[in-house]
């Protein structure tokens, strides 16, 4: 349906607005703070016990220390990614209708008066909550768990040893923390590195957590049914589709994270608030 970055962008302009493209915004606004708490607090709690022994961190333990938190975190991913995508999938399906009513009103032009155009109603998260729980239960939520995983866990794997390793390069003592700006520079780094590296495992995520499906689109029953579809009728190149815009959207949003997290912004709130006397 889209041909590049683009092509998406002004389709999707034409066909549901300016705010069509913040779609699922909501669900990544209520659930993306919890996400990475979750993620840098478990890396965090992984580096410290992998390290009791005090010795520095061998690469291979900042591995498993990323693949601790990246396995952590998919309690609040599997849930917002299904959610998130299930509403910008409802626009473009909403957009692929409109355009199979309109070409066949033209083709219908000997046919007398024109049917009134349906009115589309938005579907909220709330909704797709209520029934994928009445339908499926809390599994319902979690479709695309082993996706998740396979997509996540390498992220972290990829993303905290390069982080920590490229923050250390601004550290001028040890014992004191790198420069904010070098914090933020080592997130967009890193993170938009390890989004590119795991793209092909967030291209399969995404097909198998789509559960509308568009016209002439494949339905896939699991992992590498959808691995193989894909390379069978898209080619290899299909599992980079997105890469650049996702780079784009990760690098920042690492980058401000990992600001966020190091400078403490958390713990100043925290001691803000009233304390109760013993």
């Amino acid at each position: 349906m889209y041909t590049s970055m683009s092509d998406c962008l002004i389709k999707t302009i034409r066909s549901e607005g300016y705010f069509g493209m913040y779609r699922g915004a909501a669900v990544n606004l209520t659930l993306v703070t919890p996400e990475k708490a979750i993620k840098l607090a478990a890396n965090d709690f992984f580096r410290h016990h992998l390290s009791k022994d005090g010795k520095k961190l061998t690469l291979l333990r900042e591995m498993l220390a990323g693949c601790g938190a990246g396995t952590c975190q998919v309690i609040v991913t599997t849930p917002m990614e299904m959610l998130k995508i299930q509403l910008q999938d409802a626009g473009r399906i909403a957009a692929q209708k409109k355009l199979v009513a309109a070409q066949a009103q033209l083709s219908s032009s000997s046919a007398v008066g024109s049917a009134e155009p349906a009115v589309e109603r938005r579907t909220t998260a709330t909704q797709i909550t209520r029934e994928l729980l009445r339908s499926k239960g809390i599994a319902g939520l979690y479709k695309g768990l082993g996706a998740t995983l396979l997509r996540d866990v390498p992220f972290s794997i990829v993303y905290f040893p390069l982080f920590a390793n490229l923050n250390k390069l601004g550290q001028k003592d040890p014992n004191v923390k790198a420069p904010f700006y070098v914090s933020f520079l080592s997130g967009c780094v890193a993170g938009s590195t390890a989004a590119v590296a795991v793209n092909p495992c967030d291209v399969i995520k995404t097909r198998l957590q789509s559960l509308q499906r568009g016209v002439n689109e494949d339905t896939y029953s699991g992992i590498l049914d959808c691995t193989k579809k894909i390379w069978q009728k898209e080619g290899p190149m299909a599992f980079l589709k997105g890469a650049y815009c996702r780079a784009l959207v990760i690098a920042p949003l690492f980058g401000i994270a990992q600001v966020v997290y190091f400078i403490g912004i958390a713990e100043f709130l925290l001691d803000m608030l009233p304390k109760h006397r013993a």
